[in-house]
């Protein structure tokens, strides 16, 4: 049977990112012609793109800014699914540059609506972040916990998914919102605490962090990409906000446990002030309640934290490169 994407015309914002670079590999492996939205630098790099060694007649990066209206209009034009994941995502730069935040998370989700409206896109799929829950009130956590935003990058992704909701009762918007849990695997960048305790135990055993104790729900990249795929395709769902995880909550301190069994070594953590969040800004729990992915989409978390830890490992090994990129969501 035809899949869904074969022959498609598909713009995935942010896909020279983590997640995106993975997303675009799948809709290639399905037969769509992706376009990219990718961040310019004066290097012209295509950040993971630049590591695709399949054909590239069906892939088009177009390298600029999402916080430029007209060149996100240019790169909507003539696409039949748009994936928006194009954002700034670094926590810590967040205190520091909010207003930047502000541009590109907020103003250029507003502009990919805008396109997407003007052009009649057949679906949006907005990609948003547990952190916008804020630390866990009741766990596991649905579409229904109280948003509380608890950095200056939850606010402006909570305002962007407000805005794709806002678009879809006002205007019709075709438009469905992804919020992720920690999504974890090949190509993370080190801002996430996965690669750096990886990049570590690589060269010593002592592990340099900051909180050890706060729960996450870590999510191999594979499992959210599945869940960006069928958001893109299931009919009926435009409107909707999926939550998307394991299910499963692990420690910081588990996380270092795992990668040290991985690598046959007794890791031990060393704290360091400087990465400690501000306090009342430490998300302490987030726990995926999935259940209504599970019943309108067909979601399943199919790969195993294990399996994914042990690929970001030996990928780690191989490539050694977790260098960020601007939208490397």
């Amino acid at each position: 049977m035809k899949d869904f994407y074969e022959g498609r015309i598909v713009l995935v914002t942010g896909g020279c990112g983590f997640i995106g670079s993975h997303l675009v590999d799948a809709l290639l492996d399905r037969g769509a012609t992706v376009r990219v939205l990718g961040s310019y630098s004066s290097s012209g790099g295509w950040g993971h793109l630049e590591r695709y060694r399949g054909s590239r007649a069906m892939l088009d990066v177009r390298l600029g800014s999402v916080a430029d209206s007209e060149f996100a209009a240019y790169c909507v034009q003539g696409t039949e699914v748009v994936f928006h994941l194009a954002a700034l995502i670094g926590i810590p730069y967040s205190y520091v540059a909010p207003r930047h935040y502000v541009d590109t998370n907020v103003g250029g989700t507003l502009n990919v609506l805008e396109a997407v409206r003007r052009y009649g896109t057949g679906r949006l799929v907005h990609t948003s972040t547990s952190e916008c829950f804020g630390s866990a009130q009741f766990v596991p956590m649905n579409e229904s916990h109280p948003l509380n935003a608890q950095s200056p990058y939850a606010a402006t992704k909570v305002a962007a998914d407000q805005l794709v909701s806002s678009y879809f009762r006002s205007f019709g918007t075709p438009a469905v919102t992804i919020r992720p849990f920690n999504t974890f695997g090949p190509r993370q960048s080190l801002r996430a605490v996965i690669p750096t305790v990886i990049a570590q135990a690589l060269v010593g055993d002592t592990i340099i962090l900051g909180a050890v104790t706060p729960l996450r729900d870590l999510n191999p990249v594979h499992n959210t990409v599945r869940a960006m795929l069928l958001a893109g395709s299931t009919p009926g769902v435009d409107g909707e906000l999926f939550v998307v995880g394991s299910g499963v909550e692990r420690s910081v301190s588990d996380v270092v446990a795992a990668v040290g069994a991985y690598l046959g070594r007794n890791l031990r953590v060393e704290t360091d002030e400087q990465r400690l969040r501000p306090e009342a800004s430490e998300v302490d729990r987030l726990l995926c309640d999935f259940t209504k992915a599970s019943k309108l989409l067909g979601y399943q978390p199919s790969v195993s934290f294990e399996s994914m830890l042990g690929e970001s490992i030996e990928w780690m090994k191989a490539v050694g490169d977790t260098r960020p990129h601007d939208y490397a969501v």
